[in-house]
């Protein structure tokens, strides 16, 4: 239960740090959306600060870590881990690692990426590009949620992101939309009122309960299969999209 909180204080520590470099940061370049600590300068170590973190295609490295800055993991490259704080996490084609995590960004995974366990965020959007496969759970608080194509072995899990389940996707263990002010979120502010969307496109795929412990609006494709679903009732629409 506490996990999301101490994540998030030090989601605000690395910001605080992050601010001593801030003159520096905006004469660089190369910006990533939604994460101003991608304009730190990147290293291609291991671990870092006050900066990214770049392993190279076809390099093998063990975990690799930052607080303010994002992390490339280039085509065909495997990492132990990667973890930041306050930046993305992108994971290119056909690349390995064995967890991604971060606060605040987005994590994206490349066509045929693979990650063996956990990818988690709190406030940033997770993208499974076709073929990605994610072992364990995708779960965030808030962001969208988006599968091409793409598996997933331990579930997604969210409080306030809309979910895109996309044509012949796979999830296996099931959805679950927390109830909004989980986890001491309110704190921050980061929770939201507005009805979690959350479709299941034609060919796609979700085994395991379908829980909803909010509303939520859920949209499934006459041409999915899914589990049980609790908590919300389900609108059947015909095509690649359900109405808006």
């Amino acid at each position: 239960m506490y996990r999301y909180v101490l994540i998030s204080l030090l989601a605000i520590l690395g910001t605080m740090t992050g601010c001593v470099n801030a003159d520096d940061s905006h004469s660089r370049g190369g910006a990533d959306n939604g994460s101003n600590s991608d304009q730190t300068s990147e290293s291609d170590e291991s671990h870092s600060v006050n900066g990214s973190i770049h392993v190279k295609a076809g390099q093998k490295k063990a975990e690799v870590s930052t607080v303010n800055g994002s992390i490339h993991i280039d085509d065909d490259a495997s990492v132990g881990g990667a973890e930041t704080v306050n930046g993305s996490v992108g994971v290119g084609a056909h690349a390995t690692a064995d967890s991604a995590q971060t606060v605040n960004g987005r994590i994206t995974l490349a066509e045929g990426a693979t990650v063996l366990h956990t990818v988690s965020a709190v406030n940033g959007a997770l993208t499974l590009h076709t073929g990605a496969d994610v072992g364990g759970t995708l779960s965030n608080v808030n962001g969208h949620i988006i599968l091409e194509a793409a598996h997933v072995g331990g579930g997604i899990k969210t409080v306030s992101g809309d979910i895109d389940v996309g044509s012949n996707s796979h999830v296996e263990g099931g959805i679950l939309v927390e109830k909004a002010g989980n986890e001491f979120l309110w704190f921050f502010h980061w929770s939201s009122n507005n009805s979690p969307r959350i479709v299941i496109g034609p060919g796609a795929v979700v085994q395991g309960d379908l829980r909803f412990k909010r509303q939520v609006r859920l949209f499934v494709s006459d041409q999915a299969t899914i589990g049980p679903v609790s908590g919300a009732t389900a609108v059947r629409f015909v095509g690649a999209r359900p109405p808006k």
